[in-house]
């Protein structure tokens, strides 16, 4: 990613775009002009609003729609590594956001690939998911200045610790993860519906009589307030910003504390951005009762809402944006279509297979099902309610389901793959043959590359959604093409 977005920034100009570009005063040096060539593609559209933010703070309003925990950690990072003392804050920043991307990229891999492994129960499927997690079409958005990798890091962390029974440190990353990205709130649906499941399991195995009454108020009261007090913790780094833009921009004696440059201000006059501490009027959310600024934000700037995106002049967005749309619509009916009594009772009833301690695994499993659930669910509200572009990202960096049920589709269609051995080799037997590097090698990606001619057709169409999304993904990002 790092040295094809680099050659596709040398080579191909860029589109006009109007997007968030401030100007950046001082004459710069060779370094900056060398970091700015080597990896200015990583710094385009919403990455702008991330250095900005990291290197500004929340001057403008606009800016309170990318919430903090990732411009804290690369404005955490410039500061701590011994940069040259020639760099400009945004390169130091730039080469921060590269650093430590790269590093929580690998880290939700390894995080998919534990989650994978708890839920699915078969090693080779959940590794061959984090293998196309790694040639994920969002792998752009991974390396690039934004949140995503960070934000995928910590939700399937949050996921896997959940997975082991680990509730309060699941709590714990799950709460992080929505001081990364706003969708970290519909994460605490994960842990509602663990506490409700298990407790759903609990009546089923022991039998009702009346003087078991009060112990079981009991324990839906216990079962009330745990859910209760772990959104809350959920929800606060997300309300607690809210409230720190409420003093930013709503009261009138909050001063900035810094000098802003002259080209700023005449950037933020010309697009009509309003910015902290300048006085004027109070901005109209201020007065709502519940002041919430991102929802404003993503209305009035974005016009994101309820079908607002179906123009005719966005059919390259819709169609951008129609493989992980089919992708992930097919992997939901395929779930409900394998479990369909598994669906109408919510995943709540104990099915025959759990009853007898051997419940089916893998994508078709009884575990699966809340992920699905969250899965098509982001995929509805991203269809009808955002811009469609970002669903690639948005479900890529959110849900593991993309990858689970690709990499379902091609372990049980794929005869390549079906040969490679068993789930869970014992020592020295189900051991693929080719394990000490001779022959096609054990790596299921590299194996159906090298036999691109033999795979099935629905084997080259996966590979091909993964490989050639993630190519036109990092050119139309690098280059500033306006269906981004």
């Amino acid at each position: 990613s790092l040295v094809l977005q680099a050659v596709f920034n040398a080579l191909i100009p860029d589109h006009a775009a109007d997007a968030f570009s401030p100007r950046r005063p001082g004459a710069r040096g060779p370094w900056d002009a060398l970091v700015e060539r080597l990896l200015g593609g990583l710094g385009r559209w919403d990455a702008e609003h991330f250095l900005f933010i990291a290197e500004r703070g929340y001057l403008l309003e606009h800016s309170c729609a990318f919430l903090p925990l990732f411009p804290l950690s690369l404005r955490a990072l410039a500061a701590l590594l011994p940069w040259p003392p020639q760099l400009q804050p945004r390169s130091r920043l730039l080469l921060s956001a590269a650093l430590l991307n790269a590093l929580l990229a690998v880290l939700a891999a390894a995080a998919l690939l534990g989650l994978g492994r708890a839920v699915l129960r078969r090693r080779r499927e959940a590794f061959l998911a984090a293998l196309l997690f790694s040639l994920s079409p969002a792998g752009v958005f991974m390396a690039a200045a934004y949140s995503e990798s960070m934000f995928a890091f910590l939700a399937f962390s949050a996921m896997w610790q959940l997975e082991k029974g680990q509730s309060w440190l699941s709590g714990l990353l799950f709460s992080l993860a929505c001081g990364a990205r706003a969708n970290g709130l519909v994460n605490a649906g994960f842990f509602l519906y663990s506490r409700g499941k298990r407790f759903a399991l609990q009546l089923q195995v022991g039998s009702a009589s009346l003087k078991k009454l009060p112990l079981l108020w009991k324990q839906v009261l216990s079962l009330a307030c745990s859910a209760a007090l772990m959104s809350a913790g959920i929800f606060l780094p997300f309300a607690l910003f809210q409230y720190y833009a409420y003093v930013r921009f709503c009261s009138p004696s909050t001063g900035l504390g810094q000098t802003i440059p002259e080209s700023l201000l005449q950037l933020a006059r010309d697009k009509g951005y309003r910015v902290a501490g300048m006085g004027g009027a109070k901005p109209p959310w201020c007065s709502q009762r519940f002041p919430v600024v991102y929802s404003y934000i993503q209305d009035t700037y974005w016009n994101v809402g309820f079908l607002r995106y179906f123009e005719l002049r966005q059919i390259p967005n819709f169609l951008l944006a129609l493989p992980v749309i089919l992708l992930g619509s097919w992997a939901a009916w395929s779930y409900i279509s394998t479990n369909p009594w598994h669906c109408l009772t919510l995943g709540l009833e104990r099915s025959r297979s759990e009853e007898r301690g051997k419940p089916r695994d893998g994508f078709c499993g009884p575990a699966v099902f809340v992920y699905v659930v969250h899965a098509t669910a982001l995929l509805v509200f991203g269809f009808f309610c955002m811009h469609v572009q970002v669903l690639t990202r948005f479900l890529g960096s959110s849900s593991p389901i993309l990858y689970w049920f690709s990499a379902h589709l091609l372990q049980e269609h794929e005869p390549l793959l079906q040969s490679t051995g068993t789930d869970n080799p014992t020592s020295g037997k189900g051991k693929s043959p080719n394990s000490c590097g001779k022959g096609t090698p054990d790596n299921p990606i590299v194996r159906l590359l090298l036999n691109w001619r033999l795979i099935t057709p629905l084997s080259k169409g996966i590979l091909g959604f993964f490989l050639g999304y993630w190519l036109l993904g990092l050119i139309l990002h690098c280059n500033f093409f306006p269906w981004t």
